[in-house]
Formats: structure tokens, sequence, C-alpha cells
């Protein structure tokens, strides 16, 4: 396997390449997130994950557009952007093709990298109809690559069906769409093995949210004690077991040093005795947990 570096990427089942490292911008307000997004570009990101939920997708897209000139130069093309469509009432054929619209107007971006359904919530015909409506979409030359957020093995085993079911449908192999992406809360404290194992099957990316855990693991001993071998902090530590993992990590923060400090994770490798050693066998969210909401919610 090659060195990882900050232009490492993952070639997804729909063709395109997606870089390793992401800048996430969950809570990231509005009004700082186009210059948070600006600081992500100069640090060497090259990858913006936001969703319509987040209400910053307007203001991420304008730091995009603005870095293909003077002092970046960084063209559309060689950034990564995701949005996702929000789940529950807002979930379903129709109100897909509308959020859709919604994100290419707010942006103006031209094409959306990658599009997720946001989490399983609104029972299987939303699914079913959301996961068409992307599809479509897909067709349309609006989204390059599609997927899902926080499904548990029981939903993508039923989106597995639905791509059957949609390929019999709308005539044939490969008119169901193709799953390239899911993301989910991944950190030593929530391995998630079941569903990892589910992807790597299939060649789907895993994209981990929360992968420094919120601040809430600092000081454990085995990240601190690697934190100082090797002379960078705990953060960077959670970031490389992540991308070790063969996971794309999606650190958020608003504070330009730790932006830079957050991209700055190859100049050190973890030995796979220390990737091990940080794994737990624990299962504790941060976040929120819709994996393992039943298939009728």
């Amino acid at each position: 396997m090659a060195p990882l570096t900050i232009n490492s990427t993952f070639k997804l089942n729909s063709g395109y390449e997606m870089p390793l490292l992401g800048f996430g911008v969950y809570q990231t307000p509005a009004k700082v997130a186009e210059e948070c997004v600006t600081e992500a570009l100069k640090a060497g990101y090259r990858h913006i994950d936001s969703a319509a939920a987040y209400r910053n997708e307007g203001e991420c897209a304008t730091a995009i557009l603005n870095a293909s000139s003077a002092p970046l130069y960084i063209p559309r093309s060689s950034i990564f952007f995701t949005s996702k469509i929000p789940p529950k009432s807002r979930l379903g054929y129709t109100a897909t093709k509308k959020q859709v619209a919604k994100t290419l107007e707010v942006t103006n971006l031209g094409y959306i990298d990658l599009m997720l359904i946001h989490a399983p919530y609104g029972g299987s015909e939303a699914r079913k109809g959301a996961w068409k409506a992307l599809v479509e979409a897909v067709e349309e030359g609006k989204i390059r690559s599609i997927g899902v957020s926080n499904y548990g093995v029981h939903h993508l085993d039923e989106l597995e069906g639905h791509i059957k079911e949609l390929e019999e449908e709308r005539g044939g192999k490969g008119k169901g769409g193709v799953i390239s992406v899911g993301q989910w809360e991944i950190h030593p404290w929530m391995n998630r093995d079941s569903i990892v194992q589910w992807c790597s099957k299939r060649n789907v990316a895993v994209q981990a949210y929360c992968p420094v855990v919120r601040g809430e693991r600092w000081g454990e001993p085995v990240v601190k004690k690697l934190a100082e071998k090797y002379g960078v902090t705990e953060a960077q530590v959670l970031i490389r077991w992540s991308l070790q993992k063969g996971y794309v990590p999606l650190p958020k923060s608003v504070t330009p040093e730790r932006i830079r400090e957050n991209a700055l994770v190859y100049g050190f490798e973890l030995t796979q005795e220390e990737v091990d050693e940080l794994t737990t066998k624990e299962y504790v969210s941060v976040a929120w947990d819709p994996t393992v909401e039943p298939l009728d919610k």
C-alpha cells in the first residue's frame, strides 16, 4: 500500500475519486462557514462535508467557488462537495427531488459530488423513493455519486433489495443505482464492525464522523501515550487511526489552528499493534445512532 498523503483518494463504485480526508461543517454557523472552509482549503483539504440540515451549504459553496481565483487558484473540479437529504418528513421521492434542486440552486456548484440520505427515518417506502430520486439525479448529471448515512445493516440489506426492485421496474442492470459511500459515527469507542464488513465486501467507502470523539476522550492513556511518542496532538492520533483503518475521517473545527493541525497527519504512522491497541470493544456514541432503529420507523 502506498504511503498516505493529503492527496490520497478512494475510487468509488461510481467511478469517481474521493479524497480520503474530509472537512466537516456540522454545527458550523453559517456566518463563519465560508471562512472555515476557506481555511480548510488553504490547509490542503479537498473534501467538504455539509448537509441541508446544517444550513450552511451555500456558505460552503461560496468558499469553494471563490477558491478558484486568487490567491488559492483551486478549480471547482478539484474539490469534492457532499450534501445530504434530510430524513423523516422530508424523505421520499418528491421531497428528495425538491431537495436536490434546492441544493443545486443554493450552492451554484453545477453538480454535487456526493449526496447521501442523512438517516434512515421515514419508513421503507420513503427510503426507496428517496433512493430512486437520487438515482435519477445521477442520470441527469446533477449528482455524481450517492450513498447513505446512519443506516444499520438491516437498512443496508433493504436498500440492496430496493436497488434490485428498481432495476426490474426501470429497465435492467444498473438502473437501480450504485451505493458509493456510507457515513457513520466511527472511532475507537464505536467500531461498527458489522457495518464496516458489509461495506468492505461491496467496496462502499466508509466515512467517519466524530473521528476525534468531540474531545470527550482526551487524556485516555493509550491516546495520550501515542501523542507523546509521535509528538502530535491526541486529535491527530485519532484521525491517523481512522485513516489507517481505511476510513474517510471528517474532522471539524472552527479554529484555524486546529483546522490546520487536523490535516497534518501524514508525518507519522501508527504501527499495526498501536492501531489494535487503540481499538476498543466499547459501543459509545457521542452523537446519535439511527442505525439501531427498526425498518418501520
